[in-house]
């Protein structure tokens, strides 16, 4: 039984982040990815693919002719640009910002229709056809997207006008659906609109909306399937011409969720499902969904996500493949996929207690959260692969979805936005806190108040991030006879981890789910904490045939990748030695200041190989190389040219 009470984040506006490897990005937020997304959203960056946002709100408003553009789901990248600015306010108020926003929030409620529709593609391009596709339609997700971004506004701002937009149509969801007869019985194509109803019930106090999302998660994949059936109607009109002959693992209905035992379809779906589950398993105390949640959750991290955190190992749909299947050159590893996964991660973390979920989320921030966008915010990789050579990622191949560039828009968008609002709810992963206990998830330097215990105290933690894992936290507040407990997790790489308290070093540590817990009642506390975090070679299980005779490097949270900018071109004919010591250089000026680290390899030379010499016999021979490997998450930030993450082992 689940039994203890979940955790929950630090509120934004309690917490400042002043870390000197992430406050690049923290700043980048608000001075670069926010303003240059709604110029986007506007149509205003002539090389960047168009948007239609806000121009298709204006239209769907009475306020300007034409016809809808872009995908059937576009209302969505302007609610995840409202979402980060509503987490972005919540960190600190800014007057002209919210203003735009108010704005903003003002045209989508004229837009929304007078039974308290709100979607510019159906009243625009289709107005006789709303949920007549929900396989493809994405009416279900964009509300989600939606709502998650009014709430979060309400919580940052206390004003409620884009809650009632939201609730309105949240209202007009339940009458249609449900289990009752003249409902509609059908669930979500693109599942996320059932964790939003989580949140919207929360701030709202409206049950029904709870409840609508369990139903949503309970009917999935019983009985005859849904989408299937729905082909068969005659008022049915595909949208998506790769949809036809469709597979219902592809949005994980193929089974009820509480008998899917692997991964399947997808990723970013699967990832938004599995959140719901986590957060529908406590709401409802149901052990077997929480047993589910953990089943799948396995299966991702264990047989089905590449080293950097990324998961969806196909191009074609975007989808899990099977156990061990981690192509590097080809993989998809969707950016939004592993946002997902760090979502998930987090609620199983806040619910449990265990801090292995918290190491998968970090993984996921430090890697490939920060290669989905560039360090000036302003291009952005949507697929995150672990090879690159530029010259074979070409159009009409199966490599045409991989860039060697970060681009500066797309077509299908849904990637910038979400690093945009999940960089800017970053403070949100660090502490976990319950009534009398507080855990420190991630050691990223801040600053916080929080409330433990009825009694106010203020944190300060710094590290020494990314040069060494030191860290010191210091705990001041008022005198309580209340015992509370502070946690600090023990991260998966580290290595001789102790602490410190009040100059004296602990023994025989009081460990729990990977939580070094100390009992506390003074009014101060002074905790150091320091590990061991160097750089260090890893194997990939066997059965990962991508990888078999290949190691990476990695050290701490970060995985790292050699470029050509560093090193020289052909980087697959290359063979370490993974005998020798790795050495490890921090460089101030190098993207932002880095870690980089050295070591030695050998090439196979191609001296004696004449230009239209194809294939020959004879041995190999090998010429030293010196190599620099960078961070995977900053890599393209410099010049374009090949990218490995996985270098062949000298056996």
């Amino acid at each position: 039984m689940m039994g203890s009470k979940k955790k929950s984040s630090v509120s934004l506006g309690n917490i400042k982040i002043n870390d000197n490897f992430w406050n690049r990005y923290i700043r980048l937020v608000k001075e670069a990815i926010i303003p240059y997304q709604w110029n986007i959203l506007n149509d205003r960056v002539p090389e960047a693919e168009p948007s239609y946002c806000i121009r298709n709100f204006k239209i769907a408003a009475g306020e300007l002719e034409g016809e809808f553009g872009g995908a059937v789901f576009q209302d969505t990248d302007v609610a995840k640009w409202l979402e980060a600015v509503a987490y972005t306010l919540a960190a600190e108020r800014d007057q002209e910002l919210e203003k735009l926003a108010d704005e903003t929030i003002a045209l989508i409620g004229r837009a929304q229709q007078k039974d308290g529709y709100l979607n510019t593609y159906y009243t625009i391009k289709e107005p006789t056809r709303r949920w007549s596709n929900l396989k493809e339609g994405h009416e279900l997700y964009t509300a989600g997207h939606m709502i998650e971004a009014a709430v979060a506004y309400y919580e940052a701002t206390g004003k409620d006008e884009f809650l009632k937009i939201v609730s309105r149509f949240a209202d007009l969801i339940c009458e249609k659906f449900g289990p009752d007869e003249g409902q509609c019985h059908g669930y979500p194509g693109h599942q996320e609109i059932e964790l939003a109803l989580v949140k919207l019930s929360k701030v709202t106090g409206k049950k029904e909306y709870v409840r609508l999302a369990k139903y949503f998660i309970d009917q999935r994949g019983v009985g005859d399937n849904y989408f299937l059936e729905e082909e068969k109607r005659d008022d049915y009109v595909q949208i998506f011409p790769e949809f036809k002959n469709y597979d219902p693992k592809y949005s994980q209905s193929h089974l009820p969720v509480r008998e899917q035992l692997t991964a399947e379809g997808h990723a970013v779906r699967a990832v938004y499902m599995c959140c719901a589950m986590a957060d529908l398993a406590y709401e409802f105390q149901d052990d077997g969904l929480m047993k589910s949640c953990e089943t799948l959750w396995n299966n991702m991290t264990k047989k089905r996500m590449f080293i950097t955190g990324g998961i969806g190992s196909s191009g074609l749909l975007e989808r899990f493949t099977t156990d061990y299947d981690l192509p590097n050159d080809r993989n998809y590893a969707e950016t939004c996929a592993s946002i997902g996964l760090a979502l998930f991660g987090r609620r199983m973390a806040e619910i449990t207690g265990d801090s292995s979920y918290m190491d998968v989320v970090e993984k996921e921030l430090y890697n490939t959260l920060l290669s989905g966008i560039a360090l000036d915010g302003k291009s952005f990789f949507y697929v995150n692969p672990l090879a690159v050579w530029p010259n074979n990622c070409l159009e009409r191949t199966s490599l045409e979805h991989v860039k060697a560039v970060r681009q500066k828009w797309f077509g299908v968008a849904c990637c910038p936005p979400n690093i945009a609002r999940t960089l800017a709810s970053l403070g949100q992963y660090i502490y976990s806190q319950n009534e009398n206990s507080l855990f420190v998830n991630l050691y990223i330097a801040n600053e916080a108040k929080i409330e433990l215990g009825e009694k106010e105290f203020q944190i300060k933690l710094d590290n020494h991030y990314p040069q060494s894992g030191s860290i010191t936290v210091e705990i001041t507040g008022e005198d309580t006879d209340r015992e509370v407990t502070l946690g600090f997790r023990i991260p998966e790489y580290a290595k001789e981890f102790q602490i410190t308290r009040n100059g004296e070093l602990l023994k025989n540590l009081d460990v729990e789910k990977g939580y070094v817990l100390i009992k506390s009642c003074c009014v101060k506390e002074a905790i150091q904490i320091s590990y061991k975090e160097e750089a260090r070679f890893v194997r990939a299980n066997p059965l990962v045939r991508a990888d078999s005779g290949k190691v990476a490097i990695t050290k701490g949270p970060f995985v790292y990748c050699v470029e050509e900018t560093d090193n020289m071109s052909n980087l697959p004919a290359v063979y370490v030695d993974t005998s020798q010591e790795l050495k490890e250089q921090y460089e101030a000026k190098l993207l932002g200041g880095v870690t980089t680290i050295r070591l030695r390899g050998k090439k196979i030379s191609e001296k004696n190989w004449k230009e239209n010499e194809l294939y020959k016999t004879g041995n190999l021979e090998l010429e030293e190389v010196e190599l620099k490997a960078v961070p995977y998450g900053l890599w393209g930030n410099r010049k374009t040219g090949e990218m490995l993450v996985w270098l062949k082992e000298a056996l």
